[in-house]
């Protein structure tokens, strides 16, 4: 037989009930800080240990209440975590990853979800009403041209035409909305179907004289009439005043 000593060695489960008299210890700081921090003899804490198992029903021997009083005191059975280091800081990462793909998955949908009720919503109906514009602007001033006889109302097609076309090259769709509603009221105009009559109604006036403001030493005579339709109907026109051009 060799005469060299061997370390002995705990079975498992001795092993495991060692660790579990190191967590005991652990949960009871208020013993630990009285027993240990004092200068007394590690057979008063063992005692204690013993009675503390006792009252579970469970015998523990004094070896492996030592081992674990020992096992406490060389912080064995404690778990240290690495100092900070972004190795660490990866690795955290890493683990979490499940989490942080949750995350991104949400994120990443909310962007989509958002963008594409932007581009139904909002972006979509914008771009078509631009596209129409200068179509609309085309067909309602080429519809005036070809219906109007005066030569009044092609020329206020023309310049309405002219306005709507700058107002598109400006990018300001609001006048160039306003400009196709006003040839929309021009068209309107010029193809309703009407007979001039002149007022020959009992009370009514057929006509009146009238003194111009710019030139108090002349005087008109002005006819008053009526636009009425096939139906009977009178409408209500917009009419140039020839004393100060304006409608």
């Amino acid at each position: 037989m060799p005469g060299s000593a061997t370390e002995e060695k705990l079975p498992l489960d001795e092993v495991m009930l060692a660790m579990d008299v190191v967590d005991t210890l652990r949960h009871r700081e208020m013993l630990v800080a009285r027993e240990l921090n004092e200068e007394e003899r590690d057979k008063q804490l063992i005692e204690r240990l013993r009675e503390i198992y006792a009252a579970q029903g469970i015998e523990v021997p004094d070896r492996v209440l030592m081992e674990g009083v020992e096992a406490l005191k060389q912080e064995r059975f404690t778990y240290t975590p690495p100092p900070p280091s972004f190795g660490v800081k990866l690795a955290r990462i890493y683990i979490n990853r499940g989490a942080w793909g949750r995350l991104i998955r949400w994120t990443f949908g909310l962007v989509v979800f958002l963008w594409l009720t932007y581009a139904v919503l909002v972006a979509g109906p914008r771009n078509r009403e631009l596209a129409s514009l200068p179509r609309d602007l085309q067909t309602q001033h080429e519809a005036i041209l070809e219906e109007a006889k005066a030569d009044e109302a092609k020329s206020r097609a023309d310049s309405l035409f002219a306005k709507g076309t700058a107002a598109l090259e400006e990018g300001d769709r609001g006048a160039a909305r306003e400009t196709i509603e006003s040839l929309r009221d021009l068209r309107e105009q010029v193809e309703r179907e009407y007979e001039v009559r002149i007022i020959s109604r009992e009370g009514e006036r057929t006509g009146v004289w009238r003194v111009p403001d710019v030139n108090r030493d002349a005087k008109n005579y002005y006819i008053i009439v009526e636009a009425v339709t096939r139906d009977g109907d009178v409408l209500s026109l917009p009419i140039l005043n020839e004393e100060n051009g304006k409608t």
